[in-house]
């Protein structure tokens, strides 16, 4: 079972992506308010993966993505954001962004992008 950190300023999205998590059988998790606070955790913790949102105060989730990078971590990231412009998504990429989980999302297509980097329980 591997550590997720969730990042999102909005508590309200941290709660339903933490839910959908735990509906995948993922328990094992750590929260962030904002980019700051996710590096601190990130850290902190080992981290299996980083599921963070785009927009955020203080530090945004490109900005969180370019320090875990720049720090030598490989660690999986998935960018959960309603961004999808291409410039965005080149950039993210460029930066070394894993992969993108649109909002609002779907409990089996968080599953699916999950699966790929954490053991889950069936």
């Amino acid at each position: 079972m591997g550590k997720v950190l969730v990042a999102d300023d909005s508590g309200v999205m941290r709660k339903i992506i933490i839910r959908a998590l735990n509906s995948c059988g993922v328990n094992d998790i750590v929260e962030a308010a904002d980019g700051v606070e996710a590096l601190a955790r990130f850290a902190e913790h080992p981290i299996d993966l980083v599921m963070t949102d785009w927009n955020m105060p203080n530090m945004t989730g490109l900005q969180l993505l370019q320090q875990i990078r720049a720090g030598g971590s490989q660690v999986p990231v998935i960018m959960i954001t309603t961004e999808a412009e291409a410039g965005r998504v080149k950039e993210a990429i460029l930066a070394g962004v894993t992969d993108y989980l649109a909002k609002p999302f779907e409990n089996d297509v968080l599953r699916q992008k999950i699966d790929k980097f954490v053991t889950v329980s069936a």
